[in-house]
């Protein structure tokens, strides 16, 4: 049998050392390495660190000023989900990330029901050799997901360091996304209805803000609920950009997240009673005003498959340059038709 490839990496642990061996690893691997620190936690727990020769698998080890650590790593091995020939929207790529417009109705990642033809899938033939290991692994690095149904902006990294860069970004919430929604109602600051309602408030120039905890549905595994307790913080804010029909019944919404939870804008929204047209799942297929918004209004929106939401813009430091990047994706042929028909059939205001 072939002796399996690795590679090693000495670090020489620096001034003022952290109190902990997966501390003062992390901070002072050399830098083209890329390790997160839970890499570096697996690494240890897997006997692959070591100090004049002596094992150290335990994470809450003191190290002193001028050790030399030995990581042996395994070389990047190729992953089991296969490569597969599908389409893409490349909006951008380099050798340390790509970002493209995903389109409605693709599973980003491989899980039950959804084994192949995902997002991942498509990548790994994409991108094939220049994938340089994502722990330990040729595959792409998934730092965030849109819903199968959500059409949009996805970064995705190609290296360890570009994933590490990515992911502490994301942690910290300041990558700038921004999605468009098509909802029922019309939030307004004005609306009794909203007043007191709790996890909602206005803020200055009539920007709808929910703000509640998010956690699994005690009543349906695969549903995220409001909770108020035990759950994951979340923060969502939206603006209106066009509302459609007389009186009005829909309307186009701006929407940025403080946090990025699954199904967040979907559950808030929901939550503050403007549902996502055509969501299935929190209740966004309602019986429409036909003298609202016309025959033809009426007959687009209950024909839309999807929930009606669209990741539009992107922003984020490049994870190794430092590079300030911004990206759009134009909304897809299905939702610019749905919005085309509703301004045609009734009368529109803008704001």
């Amino acid at each position: 049998m072939a002796e399996e490839p690795f590679t090693e990496i000495q670090v020489r642990v620096g001034p003022q050392p952290p109190a902990r061996l997966d501390k003062a690893l992390a901070r002072d691997v050399p830098e083209g390495h890329g390790l997160s620190r839970s890499r570096v936690v697996k690494l240890i727990e897997d006997g692959a660190v070591s100090r004049e020769g002596e094992v150290l698998d335990n994470v809450r080890l003191k190290v002193a000023e001028g050790d030399v650590l030995i990581l042996r790593m395994r070389q990047p091995v190729e992953v089991e989900t296969r490569a597969q020939e599908i389409a893409l929207d490349i909006i951008w790529e380099d050798e340390e990330l790509i970002v493209l417009n995903k389109p409605a109705g693709m599973v980003v990642h491989p899980a039950p029901g959804s084994p192949d033809h995902t997002l991942v899938n498509a990548l790994l033939h994409h991108c094939g050799d220049s994938l340089s290991g994502i722990g330990g692994e040729k595959r792409p690095g998934i730092v965030h997901r849109i819903d199968k149904e959500t059409s949009g902006l996805l970064v995705v990294a190609k290296s360890d360091r570009a994933h590490q860069g990515l992911a502490a970004q994301f942690e910290r919430h300041t990558v700038m996304r921004r999605y468009l929604a098509l909802v029922h109602g019309v939030p307004d600051a004005g609306d009794p209805r909203l007043r007191g309602m709790r996890g909602v408030s206005f803020e200055t120039g009539n920007i709808l803000k929910v703000t509640s905890q998010l956690a699994r549905s005690k009543t349906d595994r695969q549903k995220q609920a409001v909770v108020w307790a035990n759950g994951r913080h979340a923060i969502t804010r939206a603006r209106r950009l066009e509302s459609f029909g007389t009186p009005p019944a829909l309307a186009l919404l701006e929407c940025w997240l403080e946090t990025g939870r699954t199904h967040q804008i979907r559950v808030h929204l929901a939550h503050a009673g403007h549902g996502l047209v055509g969501d299935p799942v929190y209740g966004g297929r309602r019986k429409l005003s036909e003298r609202a918004l016309g025959v033809d209004g009426v007959a687009a929106c209950a024909g839309f498959s999807r929930q009606a939401l669209h990741a539009a813009t992107l922003g984020f430091a490049h994870p190794v340059s430092g590079e300030m990047l911004d990206f759009s994706a134009p909304l897809p042929p299905d939702m610019e038709g749905l919005l085309t028909v509703l301004r045609m059939s009734r009368p529109n205001t803008t704001q």
